[in-house]
């Protein structure tokens, strides 16, 4: 039995007629699509090129920091080389994976509706994010930049070399982008579910969607003007943030990270909604405490704006705002406490099936709890003051953004895969790619922690002789880790042509988007689906099937 039951009952209809993969082959076909499916695919494609961007300034980075002397590259291009990491992987990567690869393909299938409420508006979305990508890479070809990822104020509006206002550009066309997105995933959510899909019968995909289109939204804006002063400063000489001519370097970091605060939620929500579809599948369980599960979502959407502040407790900050940033820091681990605590619950005494999405979500789920429990020393005022712009930040932040994020990425894309081309990939080779990941990335980022706490600094490509042990792992850790990201990209391009059929529902999952076969058809659905019960009805299922074999 699954959440829903198709007016009259019928079967997935079989593919009598092209579906959206090869309905017009032509790339014009593709450029012009309003098929939010196919929009989809367009994002994912445009999202892996950034990330192995991303990822070759990385791999350079910890092949200089490989020894302590900078004797691979120049100080200036080692500048450059952690902007363009920062930059890609968060803008071009983290923000839009989920919501526009997965987010754009499931939200009107997991609600029952024939596509988003503003097809065009969604294609739209896709131009704007890839010119915003071309803007980056312009930046990146002639000179590169040297900010950093946060372009702090005065030196990038002033004094640093490179396209600076090429980059900054390129990420406000981008945000515009997310706003069309994230606008169009309210709408579609709130307008167009099917007929008995209330509030509390919904995915907690759709729950933590809709949560991060409100961040997107509201947040976004702040950025676009944030980097528009800066621009303005740099291009004119408008005494904005400049101390020289007036300004306040302290108010760019208020406004970045006000943004930049809840786009970290941006970007780990959809991942925890991703995590809250493979558990309660590979468990055979209803979720646990589900209502407290969809709050919980809420609240880290509303405290994510509340807590700016703790990014600036070495900025000359007011001792008692840091102090009440401090509180608030710590009650925003709450919600996100609850729905640890709710996925192992989920987990107690289930069915458990340790298929590949799974063990993605097993390692989503103890990454992201060792990047939130590190969390609470940065929130701590002591702590962090000796902490600081060291390793154990970036440990920190990858811990939660790649542990967290990526591997909530990869795992919502094996689950989906069987649905978004209609084949299977190796499971062998999907399992030994999950646990390489898991084991490189634990050997690339917790040894900076202890670097960070003994005192490494963060953007130095000089160090320390006796912190190049720590420094030999990590880059030992990225090249397993590498490898981890570069099979996923071999085999699910090879099950496109290779991989066995999948059927409509080889997970035996419940949820909308498995009543419809795969790949599904241009409109989605036959008939619009009529909602019956909850979205994780697996006890109900077991049942049906024991059921089944009695009779049979």
């Amino acid at each position: 039995m699954t959440t829903a039951t198709l007016q009259a009952a019928p079967q997935p209809r079989p593919l009598t007629k092209p579906t959206y993969l090869a309905d017009g082959k032509t790339i014009r076909s593709w450029l012009l699509t309003t098929d939010h499916k196919r929009i989809a695919i367009l994002y994912m494609i445009s999202i892996t090129l950034f990330f192995f961007i991303g990822g070759a300034a990385a791999t350079m980075m910890r092949l200089e920091l490989l020894t302590p002397q900078g004797d691979l590259v120049t100080s200036e291009t080692y500048n450059k080389l952690f902007t363009i990491h920062g930059v890609v992987m968060v803008w071009f990567f983290l923000i839009p994976s989920i919501p526009t690869v997965l987010g754009n393909f499931l939200v009107p299938l997991m609600i029952g509706a024939r596509d988003v409420a503003f097809p065009k508006l969604n294609l739209a979305s896709w131009y704007l994010f890839m010119a915003g990508g071309a803007f980056a890479v312009f930046s990146i070809i002639t000179g590169g930049v040297d900010t950093g990822w946060t372009f702090y104020t005065p030196y990038s509006s002033t004094y640093a070399n490179g396209h600076v206002i090429a980059m900054a550009t390129g990420i406000f066309i981008a945000g515009f982008g997310s706003i069309a997105t994230g606008l169009n995933f309210i709408v579609t959510i709130h307008k167009m579910r099917a007929p008995g899909l209330t509030w509390f019968r919904l995915p907690m995909f759709i729950w933590t969607i809709y949560t991060t289109s409100l961040i997107l939204v509201l947040a976004t804006p702040v950025l676009a003007i944030t980097l528009t002063l800066m621009a303005l400063e740099r291009a004119f000489g408008v005494g904005i943030f400049n101390p020289a001519m007036g300004g306040d370097p302290l108010l760019f970091q208020h406004l970045f990270w006000f943004y930049s605060h809840p786009a970290v939620y941006i970007m780990i929500l959809p991942g925890m909604g991703v995590v809250s579809e493979l558990i309660p599948c590979f468990a055979r369980k209803q979720m646990f405490g589900y209502r407290f599960v969809a709050y919980a979502t809420v609240a880290i959407g509303v405290f994510g704006f509340l807590v700016w502040g703790h990014h600036m407790f070495v900025s000359s900050q007011s001792i008692y705002a840091g102090m009440i940033f401090s509180i608030l820091s710590f009650a925003v681990s709450v919600p996100s406490a609850i729905k640890v605590f709710n996925w192992t619950a989920t987990l107690y005494k289930g069915s458990i099936r340790f298929q590949t999405p799974m063990l993605y979500a097993l390692g989503f789920v103890g990454l992201f709890t060792i990047g939130g429990l590190t969390g609470l020393f940065l929130a701590c005022l002591a702590v962090d003051v000796h902490v600081h712009d060291t390793y154990f930040v970036i440990a920190h932040f990858h811990y939660i953004m790649v542990g967290g994020m990526v591997m909530g990425y990869l795992g919502g894309l094996h689950f989906w895969w069987p649905k978004i081309t209609g084949r299977l990939y190796p499971e062998r080779l999907a399992k030994l790619s999950a646990v390489t990941i898991f084991l490189g990335f634990n050997l690339t980022f917790f040894p900076q922690f202890i670097l960070g706490y003994l005192g490494m600094p963060r953007r130095y490509p000089v160090y320390a002789p006796e912190f190049q042990v720590l420094n030999v792992f990590s880059t030992a850790g990225a090249s397993i880790l590498a490898v981890g990201y570069v099979l996923p990209l071999a085999y699910l391009l090879w099950s496109l042509r290779w991989g066995r059929v999948a059927g409509p529902n080889p997970w035996q999952a419940t949820g909308l988007e498995w009543t419809t076969s795969s790949p599904p058809p241009t409109d989605n659905f036959e008939k619009t689906p009529i909602v019956t019960e909850g979205p994780y009805a697996y006890d109900a299922q077991a049942a049906e099937a024991e059921l089944e074999a009695g009779h049979a």
